[in-house]
């Protein structure tokens, strides 16, 4: 019997792509995202089954679970993968923006993986995968709140994999690097302060330079299916994290600074 999973935000970026591959693979995928209606026309494919939902609507992620349930029977993978990301200098930053931000990227992510887990522990087994990102291990300027969002869905996952292992339900964390993807169309918003916009106009200039070569959703997919597929208690899968992760484990402190502020700040 074919395996499901359900993805959310699957409307573009990682989503398609991973809800593509799956389907390749043989999987039943219920994809969801806000508006079914708009998703493309690559997605209609006899794998996959559109569902709507909205991380941030309780009702939304009640419907789109049990329509789920009735369709598949059963969610074996949650891969929860919606998500955009905030720009700018926390000064610039209003609490609307704060809140907003959080209320997608955490959340909302606790919130669906709330209302699958009693499915999950009553079919005796089960996965969630997290899309976190290789800074929510490492730090850089000009993205603190969606950075501490990261570091959140690192920490939430880390404790609940002890929590759900008596249910055999194991918790999986994926953190690509450089995307190249649709950040810089929808996904992502940036607040402007003026003491800050020369160095921000830097950041951001480097940041997506940087996307623009990075990895393709495609093969943070590959990683995503790898993940899902494999048996062990392994908690983290990095997807191509790129140099400056790995200056990042290895420089001293004040040496990954100085680096830092050199190439993004000054």
């Amino acid at each position: 019997m074919a395996k499901t999973v359900l993805i959310t935000g699957a409307s573009s970026g990682i989503g398609r792509a991973t809800a593509l591959y799956f389907a390749e693979q043989g999987w039943n995928v219920a994809a969801t995202m806000r508006d079914p209606l708009k998703a493309d026309p690559a997605l209609k494919h006899p794998q996959i089954s559109l569902f709507p939902l909205d991380v941030t609507n309780g009702d939304s992620i009640t419907q789109a679970i049990s329509a789920s349930l009735s369709r598949y029977k059963k969610i074996d993978v949650l891969l929860n993968n919606a998500g955009y990301a905030l720009f700018g200098p926390i000064e610039a930053v209003d609490n609307q923006q704060i809140q907003e931000q959080f209320a997608t990227n955490v959340f909302g992510l606790i919130n669906v993986t709330q209302q699958i887990l009693p499915a999950m522990r009553k079919a005796g087994e089960g996965l969630i995968i997290n899309v976190s990102s290789i800074i929510g291990r490492m730090a850089l300027p000009y993205a603190s709140s969606y950075i501490a969002t990261k570091f959140a869905v690192e920490g939430l996952s880390e404790s609940m994999r002890y929590e759900l292992e008596p249910f055999h339900i194991r918790v999986k964390i994926i953190e690509p690097g450089s995307i190249n993807t649709e950040f810089g169309k929808g996904s992502m918003q940036t607040a402007v302060s003026d003491p800050y916009r020369v160095s921000l106009a830097k950041f951001l200039a480097i940041f997506t330079k940087r996307n623009s070569g990075g990895s393709r959703p495609e093969e943070v997919a590959k990683v995503i299916y790898r993940a899902a597929n494999d048996p062990s208690n392994r908690l983290r899968y990095l997807a191509k994290p790129g140099p400056f992760f790995r200056l990042n484990r290895v420089l001293p402190d004040a040496a990954w600074r100085r680096l830092l502020v050199k190439a993004m700040v000054k």
